[in-house]
This record gives C-alpha cells, sequence and structure tokens, in this order.
C-alpha cells in the first residue's frame, strides 16, 4: 500500500513538472520572495522578458513604488522597465496561482519565508533558494515539516546568486554582471532534471548541481564575504564603505587568508566523497576570470568593478554569512574530524565585533537535522531526500 503511494506521489509529480515545461511561457508565474538589492534586480529582469511576476516584501513600504509604478527600471547589464503585477506584503495573494517562488532573502530569512508559505504552498510549485548559502533547502524542509506541511513543493537551491546587483532607489535596480552559470540542485536530487528544464525557460545560466550538499560547499560567499569584511572592519567603519570592496578590500595578504578559508572549506566537502570547486576555479567559471593565484583572479574579474564595500559591519556580509554558511561547515567539519582553524578564528573574530554568539545562531548539525549521521548516511539523504 505506502509502496502504491509513493509510486503514485512521483507520478503526480512528474506530470506537474511536464505541465510547467509546456505551459505557454507568458503564462508562466513567478513570485519573487524579497525586495533587497537581488529580489528588486529578479523580478525586474522576469518583467523584462515578459514573464508574470508578483513581489513579496515583508515590509510594505520598501514596495511602496514599485507597487505604485506598476514595475522596477533596470539599468547595467540588463537595462529596461520590467513589469510586476503584485507588490505586496500579504503572503497568501502574492503566491496566489504561482509556478515558481524565488526566494532572494538573506539566508538567516529562510526560516521565516519557509513559516509564512507553509500554509499557502503546494505540490506543484518550485520553490528555489537564490542562494541557500549552506544548508538552505535543508533548513527549509524541516521547517515546512515543523509546520506540517504533508505535500511538498519542489525545493531547489542555487549554489550562488545569478547577478551581481544593487538597488540604487525606489523601483531602480542595476545589474552590474550576470553570472555565466550557476549550479541548482533539488531535494531530492533526482528532481534536478526536471526543474531545470522548467527554470531555463527564464534563465538557461542555470545548470546541474550533483546535489544540495555539493550546491552548499561550493557557496562561495562563504569565502569572500565573511573574511573579506571581518579583514576590512577598520577601513568599512572609517569610510563607511566608500572603496572597491572587492578589487581594494581583497590585497594580496588578504587574499591569502581567504585561500585559507577556502582550502579548509573543500577538505569539509572532500570528507563526504565532495569535489567541491575552488574560489579561484569559480571566478574562472562564473565570470572568465583568469589568475595564478586568488588575488589575480579577483583582480581581473570585470564583474567587481564598481562595487563598494559595505558601509557598516552590520551588514548581511556578516551577519547572514557567518551564520549560515561559516558555522555550517565548522560544525559539519567537526563532526567529520575535519580541521577549521581558519573559519573558526573568523566566526570568533566576527562574534566579537558585532557583539553576537553567531555559533548558537548558525545553522549547525543539529538543526540541520544531520548530528550523528554517517557519510553514507547523508550521501543518500541527498539522493533519497528521506532522514
Amino acid at each position: 500500500m505506502i509502496k502504491k503511494l509513493i509510486k503514485g506521489a512521483h507520478s503526480r509529480r512528474k506530470q506537474y513538472i511536464k505541465d510547467l515545461i509546456e505551459k505557454d511561457v507568458k503564462d508562466l508565474k513567478f513570485c519573487v520572495l524579497g525586495a533587497g538589492h537581488g529580489g528588486s534586480a529578479m523580478a525586474g529582469h522576469l518583467g523584462i522578458m515578459g514573464f508574470k511576476v508578483n513581489l513579496y516584501n515583508r515590509s510594505r513600504r520598501k514596495i511602496l513604488s514599485i507597487s505604485h509604478r506598476k514595475g522596477i527600471k533596470i539599468e547595467g547589464e540588463i537595462q529596461g522597465f520590467g513589469s510586476v503585477e503584485l507588490a505586496s506584503n500579504n503572503i497568501n495573494e502574492c503566491l496566489e496561482d504561482v509556478d515558481i517562488l524565488m526566494v532572494v532573502v538573506p539566508a538567516n530569512g529562510h526560516r521565516y519565508i519557509a513559516q509564512i508559505c507553509a500554509p499557502y504552498l503546494k505540490e506543484n510549485q518550485i520553490v528555489i533558494l537564490n542562494p541557500g548559502r549552506t544548508g538552505g533547502a535543508l533548513e527549509f524542509f524541516h521547517v515546512l515539516k515543523e509546520y506540517g506541511v504533508r505535500e511538498f513543493p519542489f525545493l531547489a537551491e542555487a549554489q550562488t546568486f545569478l547577478y551581481a546587483s544593487r538597488a540604487m532607489g525606489p523601483a531602480h535596480a542595476k545589474i552590474f554582471s550576470v553570472k555565466n552559470s550557476v549550479p541548482l540542485a533539488t531535494l531530492p536530487a533526482y528532481w534536478i532534471p526536471g526543474v531545470l528544464k522548467v527554470i531555463n525557460r527564464a534563465f538557461p545560466q542555470f545548470v546541474p548541481g550533483d546535489n544540495i550538499f555539493k550546491t552548499s560547499f561550493d557557496n562561495i560567499g562563504a569565502i569572500f564575504h565573511p573574511a573579506l569584511t571581518v579583514l576590512n572592519a577598520a577601513w568599512i567603519e572609517e569610510t563607511h564603505g566608500d572603496f572597491e570592496y572587492y578589487i581594494q578590500g581583497a590585497s594580496k595578504s588578504v587574499a591569502k587568508v581567504l585561500e585559507a578559508v577556502d582550502r579548509e572549506r573543500l577538505e569539509v566537502a572532500a570528507s563526504l566523497g565532495i569535489k567541491a570547486m575552488s574560489a579561484k576555479n569559480w571566478l574562472y567559471t562564473a565570470y572568465n576570470a583568469t589568475g595564478k593565484d586568488l588575488y589575480e583572479a579577483i583582480q581581473d574579474n570585470p564583474g567587481y568593478l564598481g562595487i563598494k564595500a559595505p558601509d557598516r559591519l552590520h551588514h548581511r556580509y556578516i551577519d547572514e554569512d557567518v551564520p549560515m554558511s561559516l558555522v555550517p561547515l565548522a560544525s559539519i567539519g567537526e563532526m567529520l574530524k575535519v580541521q577549521t582553524p581558519t573559519i573558526r578564528f573568523i566566526i570568533h573574530l566576527a562574534s566579537i565585533m558585532r557583539e553576537k554568539d553567531f555559533w548558537v545562531e548558525g545553522r549547525t548539525v543539529e538543526k540541520l537535522g544531520l548530528k550523528g549521521m554517517s557519510i553514507k548516511d547523508i550521501r543518500l539523504l541527498a539522493v533519497s531526500g528521506e532522514f
């Protein structure tokens, strides 16, 4: 009886994917959740491409101009005015008749988004975390379970965010660059091909990731954001971010620390049999940047030109990326007996600077449901989605 139910659910979900693939492009409807730097850029770009777009934001004030103008002006690599059908802080109306949910909020907001979406999600919808950081899909899945969801949507996470972008003002965003390719994985992994066929109708840049652990360990924000911000703390506070974050902030010495953080990330991934991409190779792939080391690759990346540093330390590069990227790396490393001294040191310094305990706030193996699991069980989880 149970096997029949599982088989029936799988067949039904295959049909959902087929329906979305065959749906007329002009009828494919998105909801972008989050109207910050990334969400406003993505919503505007989708509108420019002709898709139906809703935009959700928790604060109504932030989207008043978008609601009034019925869209977002986009400049930079993508230019035009993207229509937005609905900009609202009412999650129920934002999700109505939506096919694809693009979650574009800091990773420490994933839990909240999962909580408010849980009563309204449908089995034939696709939810994509842009990006998942480290463990995003796992956390989202656990929250939906906690809130009693029985028929889960297709759940996916991107390895990194598609754009380098900034909000320029009310209903106005700039896309500095669009990455060449962004790996995407689903939980479980066998839905990757089907979900990609749907999302590629809008974004051909999404490519198949191996599984959610590969996308999580290839979270390059974990390398560039926390350490770069911590090591430039004095300059950020003195100038309020008035310098080029990557080009000037990643000096030769700072880049050596980033390389040490990167090596530890690669070692944690390798302990699970996952060959993660180095930060240097990621710059080659995502931006066609070249160089013999990480410093030269950063300096050679035109996509980073003009991007200013955060104007304060109270910023997602610390408050999001430390607990949602570095903490899970260190926590998984500790469980698997992999040393991560540089990562732990950056977590420690960030906690002092922000007067927070990021270990308490962060995604530990306990919060991700991985505590005590064997390497075999963790790898099986990625494939089957079963705990």
